[in-house]
């Protein structure tokens, strides 16, 4: 048989080698759910004995001239019984032992007092030769609680499962390759240029390029990507991936504790180790009520010992404790929260702190930045307006000019040309004005592009065709590049930043997810207001510092109660901090990334209404499984009080509530993943075919500024 051990695949001659392999071998919640079920192996044995004899005393088989054998059974049964106390009630005594030296009563309180109850009380009733023992009562109180137990390690040990290929980051170990030689060093060791060579099968350790070889990489653990990429020289890989079928020579592109891969590795643990604000609530509750049931439960004895034997009020006593027992209270909110982190992990969604899950489930109000979050944050040239000349003249001799410089517009400008296919026009003598533009010489003739400003200082004059187009434009937030030649200007170029292809599905999403969109943006109206009406966002704040982004959050807070940021950018940490709910994308600065509470994967605007529904759904069943723990335990604690439940069936009750809370926390496992729309593809189509016909024929909005 084959089976996974801390992430990887193990063969064994039988389920009895892959237990005892896994106790050895095994982390927590692998070595956990192997040891309980040895426990449980070990118990069943004893207690089904146990019973065995028990059925026949309660049906007075030993009566008469049989009598006499009567001590006996009951010697017998103690003898049974001991080991099977010790074996499943020791983690539950050292439990308790722990939280009492730490001034805490827990659940395991109640089970130890319950069976110590009635072990005692057999063992005394045993010695003094009494007809009365319930020695299979404490067995089997023991039994149903540790298959409880056993279930809950199993769910957990699953869940660590589907992480562990996101959580081994920290322990990966790398092929460093130095000339002829190669070493086996911890990832932590890898630093930016050094040479590692991952073979088919392996996990690739590090973020790098491909200095040699051609493979398919799955990318699923970092992306959520299913399909398989092909990787050759030049192209760049992701740590965490796994290379599929051929080896590969990387360069490591940074330190290896800097990847993405162990970035999601540290937030996921460190967001898996701490306590959501329901599940802090739910400990309270717990604490409190653990004292007070002990109360009942030795009031319950004493109102009952009125009218009943002694042994038969203890019975009942003893149901009380048992039946009160608030463990599946206590598995309520980590069960859900941990399967939630998971889920979003598996998905490149870092999230910080398992909170954060229940505050985004209340969210009523989104608020973005503009540049970097639902645009992609580089210009590109949107308009050609010309005083008669051709397009293919004014591109050929404003590329030839911009080719010497690194402004982001100028890029722009050379990138349209190279789409179209234009040479650029040779140039000399080219020279950058700071502030207002670039200019040259081209075919004996001087020639600049850049602003009015730089027109005006040549003395060359703009066409009153191209003035009122231009007022037009800067109306609509656009940045103008003039191009002259001939001491002439000839022609206006216009330049935008466009929205995401992803951006208006994904606020179309949310809105049909019964959520508010804002816009927050320091551009100026006109480019902001465009911008907000082709995604669909009818609330826009312009012209914002980002102290002036605070504020607005915190008015906007006042009429939604919770509220959530999403931005990228150095200025957006401020407020990213400060909103209810910081969400950056993969591109954010590392600012904006350390101050938001959840990170997308680069790209990865589209899974914004997703993770919205990944955090109502771990909330709506962190809500039930309370709702179901502290309502079920109330209903069985009346029977109970009131006689009407035998402890082992009070046992029975609690286990299968337990069971139940793991059970509807792993329906979480069984949500979709997170698909872009057909909307976001398309428009995504569009995009890559206008890039490819040259400069795009919509108007989109940017911001209004002149290049330096």
């Amino acid at each position: 048989m084959e089976r996974r051990i801390n992430g990887e695949a193990c063969a064994f001659c039988c389920y009895g080698c892959c237990i005892a392999f896994q106790v050895k071998n095994g982390r927590h919640e692998e070595w956990e759910a192997a040891w309980l079920l040895i426990q449980l192996g070990v118990g069943g044995f004893l207690s089904m004995n146990i019973m065995m004899f028990s059925l026949l005393l309660y049906s007075d088989a030993f009566t008469g001239v049989d009598a006499g054998v009567l001590p006996w059974i009951h010697l017998l049964l103690w003898i049974f019984a001991t080991p099977a106390v010790v074996i499943l009630g020791g983690p539950y005594l050292r439990e308790m032992w722990l939280n009492g030296i730490q001034g805490r009563v827990t659940s395991s309180a109640l089970i130890v007092l319950g069976v110590a109850a009635s072990y005692l009380y057999s063992a005394f009733a045993a010695f003094e030769g009494s007809t009365h023992v319930y020695f299979d009562t404490a067995v089997m109180v023991l039994m149903l609680f540790t298959v409880g137990r056993y279930l809950e390690a199993v769910g957990r040990a699953r869940a660590a499962r589907d992480l562990e290929p996101l959580l081994a980051a920290e322990s990966e170990s790398a092929t460093v390759v130095d000339g002829a030689a190669e070493t086996l060093r911890p990832v932590r060791e890898v630093k930016a240029g050094m040479l590692v060579r991952v073979r088919p099968g392996d996990r690739i350790p590090v973020d790098g390029v491909v200095v040699e070889g051609e493979s398919d990489t799955d990318e699923a653990v970092i992306t959520g990507e299913s399909r398989q990429v092909t990787k050759g020289a030049g192209s760049t890989v992701i740590a965490g991936s796994i290379n599929i079928d051929g080896p590969l020579l990387i360069q490591s592109s940074g330190d290896g504790t800097a990847t993405r891969w162990a970035q999601i590795c540290r937030s996921v643990r460190e967001a898996l180790g701490r306590r959501s604000p329901t599940q802090r609530l739910a400990d309270r509750v717990v604490g409190v009520s653990v004292p007070l049931v002990l109360a009942l439960g030795g009031l319950t004895i004493v109102y009952w010992a009125q009218s009943l034997p002694f042994d038969r009020a203890l019975l009942i006593g003893l149901s009380v404790l048992v039946v009160a027992c608030p463990c599946a209270a206590g598995l309520a909110a980590p069960m859900a929260t941990s399967l939630g982190i998971g889920r979003l992990a598996r998905h490149g969604c870092l999230v910080r702190d398992p909170g954060v899950l229940e505050s985004l489930a209340h969210v009523r109000l989104l608020a973005f930045d503009k540049t970097g979050t639902l645009t992609a944050g580089k210009a590109r040239l949107v308009g050609i307006d010309r005083d008669g000349v051709g397009i293919d003249d004014v591109l050929a001799r404003a590329a030839g000019l911009e080719r010497h410089s690194e402004h982001g517009l100028a890029l722009a400008i050379a990138a349209a040309a190279a789409a179209r296919g234009i040479t650029p026009l040779a140039t000399r003598d080219v020279r950058t004005v700071p502030g207002r533009g670039i200019r040259g010489s081209a075919n004996d003739e001087p020639v600049a592009a850049g602003s009015v400003r730089l027109m005006n200082d040549l003395g060359w004059p703009l066409p009153s065709a191209l003035v009122e187009r231009a007022r037009s434009r800067e109306a609509s937030g656009h940045s103008l590049v003039y191009v002259a030649w001939g001491e002439r200007v000839r022609a206006m170029l216009s330049l935008d930043d466009s929205p995401l292809p992803e951006a208006q599905a994904t606020i179309a999403a949310l809105r049909e997810r019964g959520l508010d969109v804002a816009l927050l943006t320091g551009d100026l109206a006109p480019a902001a207001e465009r911008i907000a009406a082709m995604v669909g966002i009818q609330a826009v704040h312009a012209g914002l510092s980002p102290e002036a982004k605070w504020e607005v959050l915190g008015g906007l807070r006042h009429g939604h109660d919770v509220v959530a940021m999403v931005g990228d950018g150095l200025n957006d940490g401020p407020v990213l901090g400060a909103a209810d709910v910081g969400i950056a994308v993969g591109s954010a600065t590392d600012l904006a990334r350390e101050t938001a509470a959840i990170v997308l994967p680069a790209d990865g605007l589209w899974m914004l209404p997703w993770v919205v529904d990944v955090a109502r759904a771990v909330r709506r069943t962190i809500l039930t499984n309370l709702m179901w723990a502290f309502g079920y335990n109330l209903v069985a604690l009346t029977f109970a009080a009131l006689g009407l439940l035998q402890p082992i069936l009070a046992a029975a009750v609690m286990a299968g509530s337990s069971i139940l809370v793991v059970m509807n926390s792993l329906r979480l496992e069984r949500l979709p993943d997170p698909v872009p729309s057909p909307i976001a593809q398309q428009q995504s189509g569009a995009e890559a075919d206008s890039a490819r016909q040259g400069a795009g024929t919509s108007v989109l909005a940017g911001p209004a500024v002149e290049r330096s």
